[in-house]
C-alpha cells in the first residue's frame, strides 16, 4: 500500500507543461514532500529521464526511484519504476526557482518547492 500511495504521488512530481514552471524544473529540479513518508529530491534529465532520491525509501526499495516523463499539451506525464501505469498532472504556472506549492495528486496533498 505504501508503495502504491507514494507511486500516484510520485507520479504527479514530474514537470508541469507551462513553459516558465517547466523550465524551472528541469533546470533546477525540485524536492516532493509527501506527509508520512518524507522528501523527495528530484532531478531531470532532457532526454525525459528522472530520479526521486529518499533515504528511507531507497534503503527499503534497494534503490532510488527511476522513470521517463513526458509532455501532453497541459499536462506533464510520467511512468517509475514503483508506478508502472502513465499518470498525468497539471502544475500550476508561473513557478519560479524558491517557489513552493501545494499539489493534489490521486495520492492526496503533497508540497513541493523549486530547487
Amino acid at each position: 500500500m505504501r508503495k502504491l500511495l507514494i507511486g500516484a504521488a510520485l507520479a504527479a512530481f514530474a514537470m508541469p507543461a507551462f513553459a516558465d514552471t517547466l523550465k524551472e524544473i528541469a533546470d533546477h529540479g525540485m524536492i516532493m514532500t509527501i506527509e508520512g513518508v518524507g522528501d523527495f529530491d528530484i532531478t531531470y534529465t532532457p532526454d525525459g529521464k528522472f530520479v526521486a532520491k529518499n533515504a528511507e525509501f531507497e534503503a527499503s526499495l534497494g534503490m532510488p526511484i527511476t522513470g521517463t516523463w513526458r509532455l501532453d499539451g497541459d499536462k506533464f506525464c510520467s511512468i517509475s519504476n514503483v508506478q508502472p501505469e502513465e499518470q498525468c498532472t497539471l502544475y500550476p504556472k508561473d513557478k519560479k526557482s524558491g517557489d513552493t506549492f501545494e499539489l493534489t495528486t490521486d495520492a492526496g496533498t503533497v508540497k513541493i518547492k523549486i530547487k
